[in-house]
């Protein structure tokens, strides 16, 4: 596992770009930040000559996105979104994106979030503090396979997994409905609540929520809100 150091300077004018994957020339950014999205984008397109760069402001609006328009070479996806925070996103793309390096953002440095960032199937965990050298170098390492992570973060300091990476496996099967659907029952949502707040049947939430259960091998709403807090999935601000 790379960890970030030093990088060379790349990117200036009159520099050639970094090499990338031919499969990473087009780039999702997710960022409710309209600023933090337009500053990636300009930043990571000089840096490695990127054929497009997309924005979303929501984890919503990036399913939606890769429905519409298709996949994309690589994402970046902030920790804290206004609808999912922690590595709920990672888990929602992943199922969409299986093969796609999608790198998760943060000014949160904290052991815990990152490990379950990695464990949910995040290709890096980058910090939104770093110098443009430092970020454009973690990119190029991320986008050519490496695994990179904050040179302090040590795993050593999470807590112990309790089998989180396990856990994080039943969890990617949920489609993005089931986790919705999740993310509500863990606010305490009854099923009428749900159906109203999503516009669908509540027979339909009752056979979501069935599947959910059956997908975490929980037995109870409050056994299933019990793993969705173990993995850490719906954590906001």
């Amino acid at each position: 596992m790379a960890q970030i150091g030093t990088a060379e300077r790349a990117g200036e004018s009159g520099a050639s770009p970094r090499r990338i994957p031919p499969r990473v020339e087009t780039l999702l950014i997710v960022d409710d930040h309209p600023l933090m999205c337009d500053a990636l984008a300009l930043t990571l397109k000089m840096a490695f000559g990127l054929k497009r760069t997309r924005s979303a402001r929501s984890l919503a609006g990036a399913v939606e996105q890769i429905r519409s328009e298709g996949a994309p070479g690589a994402v970046i996806l902030d920790l804290n979104l206004p609808d999912s925070g922690g590595a709920q996103g990672i888990v929602t793309l992943r199922r969409l994106l299986p093969d796609v390096p999608i790198t998760m953002i943060s000014a949160e440095m904290d052991a815990e979030k990152i490990g379950a960032a990695l464990d949910a199937g995040a290709q890096g965990f980058v910090s939104k503090s770093l110098a443009r050298d430092a970020l454009i170098d973690a990119f190029e390492r991320i986008w050519a396979g490496e695994i990179v992570v904050p040179e302090d973060y040590d795993p050593r300091a999470r807590p112990a997994s309790d089998g989180r990476e396990e856990l994080m496996r039943r969890c990617a099967t949920l489609t993005p409905q089931q986790m919705r659907i999740l993310r509500l029952i863990c606010l305490g949502k009854a099923n009428k609540e749900i159906s109203y707040e999503l516009g669908i049947a509540e027979a339909t939430v009752k056979t979501h929520v069935t599947a959910i259960m059956a997908k975490l091998d929980a037995r109870r709403r409050t056994q299933a809100v019990l793993l969705a807090n173990t993995a850490r999935l719906f954590e906001t601000p």
